[in-house]
C-alpha cells in the first residue's frame, strides 16, 4: 500500500516536472540559436530528450526526496543549465533578455495549456481520468513556480539576466558580478535563513512572500483564463 502510494505521487509530480523542465531548457538553447548562437544547437540540447537536460542529482534525487519528505507540498531542484555563448548573439545584450526569458515564457505557455487540457482530461474514464488531472494540475503549479522563481532578479537565474540586460550599466554590471555567488546566496535564502531563523525564534522564510504569494496570483490567473475555477 505504501509503495503503491509513492509511486503513484511520484507519477503525477514526475511527469508535469520533467516535462517543464525539459521544455524551459530547450528554449533558451531554440531561442539562442535564432538569435546567433548555435552553441546549445551543436551540443544537443535543443532537444525534447529529457536525458539531454536532466541532472540526475539535482533534476531527480532532490526533488523526489523533498516531495516524500514533505508529503508532497515542496519540491526544489535543477536542470544542467543551457550553454549560451552571449559574444555570440546578433545583439548580446538586448538578445540576451529574449534568450533568458524564453525558459519561463514556455512555462507560462505550458500553464496555460495544462488549463485548458484539463476540459478534455476529465471527459477519460474515472481512474485515468483522476489520475490525468492530478498531472495537468501538478503540471500548472511547477510551472507557475518555475516561472516565477526563475524570474527573480539575481543572476544565473533568468530574473537576474533579463535584469541585466535592462537595467543601465552601472546598475547593470554589479548584479552581472553576482553571478558567480547567485546559486550560494539563494541556498541561503532558501535554506540557510529558515534553519538560522527557527534557532532564535524567528520566522526567517522568505520563500512563501518572495515566491508563494505570486505563484498563487499567477494560478488564480491562468485558472480564470482556463475556466477551470
Amino acid at each position: 500500500m505504501l509503495l503503491n502510494k509513492i509511486l503513484y505521487l511520484v507519477s503525477i509530480w514526475a511527469i508535469p516536472a520533467i516535462l517543464a523542465i525539459t521544455l524551459h531548457e530547450a528554449a533558451h538553447g531554440f531561442v539562442a540559436k535564432r538569435l546567433g548562437d548555435d552553441t546549445a544547437y551543436r551540443m544537443g540540447r535543443v532537444t525534447f530528450n529529457p536525458l539531454r537536460h536532466i541532472d540526475p542529482f539535482g533534476t531527480i534525487v532532490l526533488p523526489i526526496l523533498l516531495l516524500l519528505a514533505s508529503g508532497g507540498r515542496f519540491a526544489f531542484g535543477w536542470a544542467k543549465p543551457v550553454p549560451v555563448n552571449f559574444g555570440r548573439l546578433y545583439h548580446p545584450r538586448r538578445d540576451m533578455v529574449w534568450v533568458a526569458a524564453a525558459g519561463p515564457v514556455t512555462n507560462l505557455l505550458l500553464a496555460l495549456a495544462s488549463g485548458y487540457l484539463m476540459h478534455l482530461a476529465i471527459l477519460f474514464p474515472a481512474p485515468i481520468a483522476g489520475w490525468a488531472v492530478a498531472n495537468l494540475e501538478n503540471s500548472i503549479i511547477i510551472n507557475a513556480v518555475l516561472a516565477v522563481f526563475n524570474m527573480l532578479p539575481l543572476p544565473p537565474l533568468d530574473g537576474g539576466r533579463v535584469a541585466v540586460g535592462l537595467l543601465p550599466r552601472p546598475l547593470a554590471l554589479p548584479l552581472a558580478r553576482l553571478e558567480r555567488w547567485g546559486l550560494f546566496l539563494l541556498i541561503g535564502f532558501l535554506f540557510i535563513l529558515p534553519l538560522l531563523g527557527n534557532q532564535i525564534g524567528v520566522n526567517l522564510n522568505v520563500f512563501p512572500w518572495l515566491v508563494g504569494g505570486p505563484v498563487r496570483f499567477l494560478i488564480g490567473v491562468i485558472s480564470a483564463l482556463t475556466g477551470i475555477g
